[in-house]
């Protein structure tokens, strides 16, 4: 039996349905179901980085039902339902990419051979600057979401700041800040002020992370794969040990530590 968009979206009614419904289902609401979406969001992260493309499928599934969810709450309240989602963003899409709908329409074509990468982008930050007017944002940072994965944010509002010119012109501007936010580090520590050595340290990570951004590299995805090799090698001291860990020394675990490390190699 092969499903389609409307058997999903009868599916959620019948779940939200008060005569026969799901109980759990008829329980949730947008901000109960918010943690699971972030859940789900992560876990086809999660099988894309590991490269278990295999479970892709089930795991966009589990994702877009996220959305299915939100949709059937907004329209049980009368607010707007999937299709309207729907429209809105391919609206918003259209809108965006006038280097491929130059007349604003969906079935409206552009000659690819005029479209400059640079121009694009230009005009891609122009519209959404417009878009941000729009929604009442005033400053260029106001609607860069608080609850966004702390790297994540911090280099979202640093890529914002560049793109008005607030940018080192070499990746040796951000590494000597990190470098600079270290020494300020050891000083809080050398003073004994436990308030000033969370703050610098909060510097440090910022700083970090502005060595990710100018180097185009996603901070969080890189901190996933430091966690997993972390994770790999530290695995190879629990497997390799003869003893309990417990009873291992600190030269014990780094010995097992640096083979694991070679095994890597």
């Amino acid at each position: 039996m092969i499903y389609d968009t409307d058997d999903l979206l009868y599916l959620m009614a019948r779940l939200r349905d008060p005569n026969g419904g799901c109980p759990w289902d008829l329980k949730q609401s947008y901000t109960t179901i918010a943690p699971s979406t972030l859940e789900e969001a992560y876990e086809v992260v999660d099988t894309i980085e590991r490269g278990d493309l295999d479970h892709l499928k089930e795991e966009l599934g589990d994702l877009l039902f996220q959305v299915i969810f939100y949709s059937q709450l907004a329209r049980e309240e009368g607010r707007f339902d999937f299709s309207e989602v729907v429209s809105e963003l391919v609206a918003k899409l259209v809108r965006r990419h006038p280097h491929v709908f130059p007349d604003g329409t969906l079935e409206s074509r552009a000659d690819q051979q005029s479209t400059q990468p640079a121009h694009i982008k230009e005009r891609w930050e122009a519209i959404k600057q417009q878009e941000r007017s729009a929604k009442g944002a005033q400053g260029l940072l106001d609607d860069v979401p608080l609850n966004l994965p702390a790297l994540s944010r911090a280099a979202k509002l640093q890529k914002r700041a560049a793109n008005v010119g607030f940018n080192w012109e070499q990746v040796e501007g951000p590494i000597a800040k990190v470098r600079e936010e270290l020494e300020e580090v050891e000083e809080a520590l050398a003073e004994g002020d436990a308030e000033a050595v969370a703050e610098e340290l909060g510097d440090l990570l910022f700083a970090a992370v502005n060595i990710s951004r100018f180097l185009k590299i996603d901070p969080e995805a890189a901190l996933r794969a430091g966690n997993r090799k972390f994770e790999q090698r530290f695995r190879h001291i629990e497997t390799h040990s003869e003893k309990p860990l417990t009873e291992l020394s600190l030269e014990e675990m780094e010995a097992l530590w640096q083979e694991a490390k070679h095994l890597a190699q």
